[in-house]
């Protein structure tokens, strides 16, 4: 039988949380509150269950890569990420329903991390740290999304990457890809690909 492991109705502080064990299902919330905490995942995102809470001043390093995971139901401030997060969703989303609502972030830092096809969703990105290239984020997709279209792109990022970026959800702020992802998939170099993105004034890399 699948073991449940649950941090709930609680605050934890300073203390280092190891979610690793691959035969486990874990559970963060509902109501937990995490603050200045380590927080090491080595297991696939479907087993890890983010319900509702605080992380503050925490670290969270996935040693094995963190895919699709949506943590629009927790509140993330001052937090420091480290590993490989691809499909992540950060900040609280309204499209979606009320579970999804109650999450945030600001204040956050991604530069030790490597994000690949990761949103931002109704946040100041002016309060997050960004990965620099060869990760590179297109700020406000929505409002740029007439010109980003217009722009020439190598392969066929432009016809599927960018046409994902600016069809993203109501209040998505930001969207973070890896360029030599990007390039191996969509028929295109790392080279190539910078080249366009400097033309583009709404990217960071």
């Amino acid at each position: 039988m699948t073991p449940n492991i649950h941090y709930e109705n609680r605050e934890i502080e300073g203390e280092r949380l190891e979610l690793t064990d691959k035969k486990a299902i874990y559970w963060l919330g509902p109501n937990v509150t995490l603050r200045g905490c380590t927080l090491v995942t080595n297991i696939s995102a479907r087993w890890l269950h983010l319900v509702s809470g605080n992380l503050i001043d925490c670290t969270i390093h996935a040693k094995s890569q963190l895919k699709t995971l949506p943590w629009a139901p927790m509140k993330l401030k001052g937090c420091r990420f480290k590993g490989r997060f691809t499909g992540n969703e950060f900040g609280f989303r309204t499209d979606l329903d009320d579970r999804w609502k109650g999450g945030g972030i600001e204040d956050c830092d991604f530069s030790e991390a490597l994000l690949h096809g990761c949103g931002f969703y109704n946040c100041d990105m002016s309060t997050i740290r960004l990965p620099r290239w060869p990760c590179f984020t297109f700020l406000d997709p929505l409002r740029h999304a007439a010109e980003l279209r217009q722009h020439a792109w190598p392969g066929r990022f432009g016809r599927v990457s960018v046409e994902v970026v600016c069809e993203s959800p109501k209040g998505t702020v930001a969207v973070t890809w890896h360029a030599p992802t990007v390039a191996e998939k969509m028929d295109t170099t790392v080279e190539e690909l910078r080249a366009a993105l400097e033309r583009v004034p709404q990217v960071v890399m």
